[in-house]
């Protein structure tokens, strides 16, 4: 699933190709991580009052279930950050370290549960289709496929079963990327 992503540029025009350096090593966080809600990116030139030595700084956010993570290279003094993608590099480098630690942290903790996983219940079947909707705790709704049901369960989910989702953000909105029927 795509990792929804925001860049902001400041200081310099935006950059197609740095664009999408940035969305392909967002994507590559999906590697160590399938729970990621949302990347945000900030690209900020240095100021010119030097003629040598400006450095980019790049920060990355990146929102979890139970947490966000924030990583960037705002403090270094390394030269090598004269070029934005090298800062983009290391930034996203420091972010890939803390998202390993935070999901080892989450796995050793959570014992009964998967971290990250929202109550609901089955809202209704889409007849004829391989779809549905769950109702989340707090009323709202959302969509899930066969294939985010964990287990193959697909067929033995009933309406008003008690489910733990995984929501992501779709291309039509939130969407279940994992269901764990509860009690069964």
């Amino acid at each position: 699933m795509a990792i929804p992503v925001q860049t902001t540029f400041k200081g310099m025009d935006p950059s197609p190709a740095m664009e999408a350096r940035i969305r392909d090593k967002a994507a590559r966080l999906e590697r160590f991580a399938d729970f990621i809600l949302r990347c945000h990116v900030t690209v900020e030139a240095p100021h010119r009052h030097h003629h040598q030595g400006n450095l980019y700084r790049a920060r990355i956010e990146v929102d979890v279930p139970r947490g966000r993570i924030v990583a960037g290279n705002g403090g270094t003094q390394d030269h090598a950050h004269e070029d934005p993608y090298v800062a983009l590099r290391d930034a996203f480098a420091a972010a890939t370290r803390q998202l390993e630690d935070h999901v080892r942290k989450l796995g050793g903790a959570v014992k009964h549960h998967e971290p990250g996983l929202v109550p609901g219940r089955i809202a209704r079947f889409v007849a004829g289709e391989d779809y549905g909707f769950i109702t989340l705790e707090g009323g709202q709704e959302v969509y899930f496929h066969r294939n985010s049901v964990v287990g193959n369960g697909f067929a033995q989910l009933r309406v008003g079963d008690h489910v733990r989702v995984a929501v992501s953000e779709g291309e039509k909105g939130p969407q279940a990327s994992a269901v764990h029927r509860v009690g069964g």
